[in-house]
């Protein structure tokens, strides 16, 4: 889970990211979120075809200024034609961060729907796909206190655009794929939220 697709999450109550009003610039945004994928997503294994793009220099941050869900979908339909021309050696996956919209998980998760047609509206089903991670994401049967969840917990909103032939190649080569979903639960389960926590404000 939280690794290669988007997968079905809901929430009791809506939870809300930090205000926009926090974030900072966007070269502080995506400084916080190199810091999550390299010492969570890439240090504790929780993707781990994250590794080989990343150490590439292959992964593209965006930051969205929009304050609307319309304009979001619009900039995502933008990034979404960027990636599919782009140069899979020069830039195989791309990471649409958008702080200032969609900070309440409830209508994040409404939104995936809308980032699924935007794919399809550019005939690039099959080629494309979207990923979701999200502050205080919240996996379908799963409490909000439930440490498995920081899977997809990221420091901000973000969509994770990535190539369907990227996926299908890492996913044919990884032995045990079907486990990495059992595996970052015992992983995050073992290490806890406050350790989480101190791993991510650690120096580096």
């Amino acid at each position: 889970e939280g690794c290669t697709r988007r997968h079905p999450s809901v929430m009791e109550q809506a939870q809300t990211a930090e205000p926009a009003a926090s974030c900072g610039s966007a070269a502080r945004v995506i400084a916080a979120s190199r810091n999550w994928v390299e010492k969570a997503v890439i240090g504790l294994r929780l993707c781990p075809f994250a590794a080989s793009p990343y150490l590439r220099g292959l992964i593209r941050y965006r930051v969205s200024e929009q304050q609307s869900p319309e304009g979001l979908t619009e900039e995502l339909k933008e990034e979404l034609k960027y990636l599919a021309a782009a140069d899979p050696l020069r830039c195989e996956t791309s990471l649409l961060i958008h702080p200032h919209v969609l900070g309440d998980f409830l209508d994040y998760n409404q939104f995936l729907d809308q980032a699924d047609a935007a794919v399809a509206a550019l005939g690039l089903e099959g080629e494309l796909q979207i990923a979701s991670f999200h502050p205080p994401y919240q996996f379908a049967g799963s409490g909000s206190n439930d440490v498995e969840n920081c899977s997809n917990r990221s420091p901000y909103p973000m969509l994770h655009l990535l190539r369907e032939s990227s996926v299908r190649r890492a996913t044919a080569t990884f032995p045990g794929v079907n486990e990495i979903g059992n595996r970052n639960t015992a992983t995050l389960r073992a290490l806890g939220a406050a350790g989480l926590r101190k791993l991510l404000n650690a120096e580096r």
